[in-house]
């Protein structure tokens, strides 16, 4: 996250919200002591149970003006949001539930409900998910060691996503194997419209 984006944000009118991460040390600080010292202005729960796991999730939003009156950031954030994740995941093969918990904090330049916050900051996952896996893990993305010209292979990993999900493919990993394993004809099978 960087000041350019929230300045090219603020001068096309859009709204914002970009994870702090503690790469960013002074700012990671001062937004989780803003959180700590202050009430939040409002909260929301939320929670998912599905494939053998549960999920809850607490969003917190908290006024930052005046917070960063001191910092360059002062002009670009107008809330600090926290979100607690706490997830039981079932063990499938112990049958035991494992517990994980995790804090994100996120900053805006405008002002969100805590539901409108947490609905944004959980859709951005189904982004990652849906598109950033697939070629990462499924098509070996971060694996490959082309450095010329990689964004051709980049281009042709997103156009075979492309195709399946065209097609209705829920596993990519698969149809990769039954797609390797059946040839030109297994190909040919793909509708393109």
């Amino acid at each position: 996250m960087s000041k350019k984006t929230f300045e090219r944000a603020a001068e096309r009118g859009l709204r914002l919200i970009a994870q702090v991460k503690a790469n960013q040390p002074t700012l990671f600080g001062d937004v989780q002591r803003l959180c700590d010292e202050h009430e939040p202005l409002d909260r929301h729960e939320t929670t998912d149970t599905a494939r053998a796991r549960h999920e809850t999730r607490h969003v917190e939003i908290f006024d930052a003006s005046g917070h960063f009156h001191d910092t360059e950031w002062a002009s670009f954030i107008a809330a600090v949001i926290r979100v607690h994740r706490r997830r039981l995941v079932r063990d499938t093969t112990t049958g035991l539930w494992n517990l994980a918990s995790e804090t994100s904090y996120h900053v805006s330049n405008a002002t969100f409900s805590a539901h409108a916050a947490g609905g944004a900051i959980r859709a951005h996952w189904g982004i990652e998910n849906r598109h950033h896996y697939p070629r990462d893990v499924t098509m070996g993305e971060d694996a490959c060691r082309v450095r010329k010209n990689p964004g051709v292979l980049a281009r042709i990993r997103s156009f075979a996503a492309n195709i399946m999900r065209a097609n209705n493919v829920a596993n990519m990993t698969d149809a990769r194997y039954r797609n390797a394993i059946g040839g030109l004809d297994r190909l040919f099978s793909y509708h393109t419209k």
